[in-house]
């Protein structure tokens, strides 16, 4: 079966106010839609056929340009829609195992917070910002440029991503303009926690 665009578990509009209708709805019909479409114009006539798209990333040959750039935007924008929900109003923060593994690593949530928004913010060009876990629990923060991925063969974290942040400006220009550390802030309130943590465990060895 060909892949196909999900839908979000959110309407466009529930990001507000910050993250902009008008943005999730581009973003997702047009830029995520033509991932999806791509990515299944370059598995045509392919032994790929049937795989994961897991799958596909960890044996990709960075080579083959056409499958990279949309394997990639198709996986990558999956886990982005996966780990948003709409603000609640209160702090946001995780919890649980997660916190404590994030203030081992980190120093604190604020710590943690700070490096992740500098990664983010000091991409060059378009990319994304990465928080990872090995098999073992472990967190780190890495990003890769354009569409790449913590998946792919020798990119980024040798790990597996758990949170991504797109840096692309067709995620944020319509609402920010060129001010990419004011829509890292605001990603921040919409961090769906529960969702980042579960990926985490999925992870862990048993």
């Amino acid at each position: 079966m060909p892949f196909e665009l999900p839908d979000l578990p959110y309407s466009y509009g529930s990001l507000e106010p910050h993250f902009d209708a008008k943005t999730m709805e581009i973003h997702h019909t047009k830029h995520h839609a033509g991932y999806t479409a791509k990515l299944n114009a370059a598995l045509d006539n392919t032994d790929l056929k049937g795989q994961s798209i897991e799958e596909i990333l960890k044996n990709l040959n960075l080579d083959n340009k056409p499958l990279r750039n949309n394997a990639g935007g198709y996986y990558n924008h999956n886990l982005f829609w996966q780990i948003l929900r709409p603000p609640t109003g209160s702090e946001n923060v995780p919890s649980g195992d997660l916190l404590n593994e994030i203030n081992k690593k980190f120093g604190s949530f604020d710590s943690f917070k700070n490096t992740f928004s500098n990664t983010a913010a000091t991409v060059f060009g378009s990319g994304w910002a990465w928080l990872c876990s090995s098999n073992k629990g472990e967190l780190c923060i890495c990003s890769s440029p354009n569409q790449d991925n913590p998946l792919m063969p020798g990119v980024g974290c040798n790990c597996t991503p758990i949170l991504g942040l797109d840096v692309w400006e067709h995620a944020y220009y319509l609402n920010y303009q060129n001010r990419r550390p004011d829509y890292i802030s605001a990603f921040f309130n919409l961090i769906n926690w529960d969702t980042v943590a579960k990926r985490r465990e999925s992870l862990l060895e048993d």
